[in-house]
């Protein structure tokens, strides 16, 4: 049986491990730093990474369950391509790419809107005990922890603007010289929208608070996206590093890596905490009990579904209007779009 430490504070998992260095770049102070030995160091590790990996360890010993999952394969790659990527900037069309940067820094920041949800009490959800457990943090410091890490805290920047910074570096600025609402406008992230989503419609019964289905609704998406992103992750650092394509001696593909492993905690307390509440009995408001296998595949499913279907849909009409709209300002913007094309990976979907 583990002896390693399940109750924690929320300031514990909101500390952070000492740095010798902190993480600069372009001027902006991001969070994280670096070890004397150049190691890089995600912001608010001391102790929440051991929690972690302590509450893993924990339900494996009183269940035997292997952890909630989906193979990053389950999602195509990313779209475009290096090899579009890489084409658009040769042929002097880097918008996109600035494009898709920013859409990937603006989702981050509404990521922490998962700070919102603070449960308090959560044990009235479940028949089961959830004392030690990720379930019993998440309203004292995980989701607190996950939404500084993605808009930043105080003076450090998060996510949000550290991909805004690598856009930057990359590209040498040259995001001012692209009207950046209208573009977010074109990716369906206008003033309308707000970032924001219409509540989903209930997919547990009635009898289930309304509160703990939001909640786990929410995680299931944000695990989704989080895992997903790792093809992101990958399309990124793989151009942004390359000196002779863009600006920064590389510096944009070392800050993605930085951000990768910034994700990776994330990941680690949402598949714990959602494996948690599949394999405990959920409590109704009448008193009766639901299968956690049950409700959490509701909920994973309708998610999944999404996830592959419209949201997929939309981001790559998203992503191709832009493509289109630029290479519609250039003389030979025909002949880029084409090349473009050709390049593109086959569509397992169609």
């Amino acid at each position: 049986m583990t002896t390693a430490q399940i109750h924690y504070s929320a300031e514990e998992l909101l500390a952070d491990d000492e740095v010798a260095e902190p993480l600069v770049v372009g001027g902006v102070r991001c969070h994280g730093g670096f070890r004397d030995d150049g190691t890089y160091v995600s912001p608010r590790t001391l102790h929440r990474v051991p929690a972690i990996e302590a509450w893993r360890e924990q339900h494996h010993e009183h269940f035997g369950t292997e952890l909630l999952d989906v193979p990053l394969d389950t999602w195509p790659p990313h779209m475009p391509n290096v090899a579009q990527a890489r084409h658009l900037i040769a042929h002097g069309v880097p918008e996109p790419l600035i494009a898709t940067l920013t859409r990937i820094g603006t989702v981050e920041g509404y990521g922490a809107n998962i700070r919102l949800l603070s449960p308090t009490d959560v044990q009235r959800f479940f028949d089961d005990s959830v004392d030690g457990t990720a379930i019993a943090h998440l309203g004292s410091g995980l989701f607190e922890a996950h939404g500084r890490d993605e808009a930043g805290w105080e003076v450090e920047a998060g996510h949000r603007d550290m991909w805004f910074a690598a856009r930057d570096v990359a590209f040498e600025g040259r995001s001012a010289e692209v009207d950046i609402d209208a573009m977010l406008a074109r990716l369906g992230f206008g003033a309308a929208t707000g970032g924001g989503q219409a509540a989903p419609a209930r997919l547990l019964p009635d009898d289930i608070p309304l509160e703990i289905e939001q909640i786990a609704g929410l995680m299931i998406r944000v695990l989704l996206i989080e895992i997903s992103a790792f093809h992101t992750f990958a399309w990124a650092e793989q151009w942004l590093s390359d000196p002779d394509l863009v600006a920064g001696d590389g510096g944009a593909g070392r800050l993605v890596t930085y951000i990768r492993a910034d994700e990776t905690p994330h990941v680690g307390y949402l598949q714990v905490a959602l494996t948690e509440m599949r394999d405990r009995a959920w409590r109704g408001e009448s008193g009766r009990t639901y299968p956690g296998t049950e409700m959490i595949s509701r909920l994973w499913d309708a998610a999944l579904a999404q996830s592959l279907g419209p949201n997929r849909a939309s981001n790559r009409a998203g992503v191709l209007a832009e493509v289109e709209h630029w290479c519609g300002t250039r003389p030979d913007g025909h002949d880029i779009l084409e090349e473009f094309h050709s390049l593109a990976d086959p569509d397992p979907v169609g």
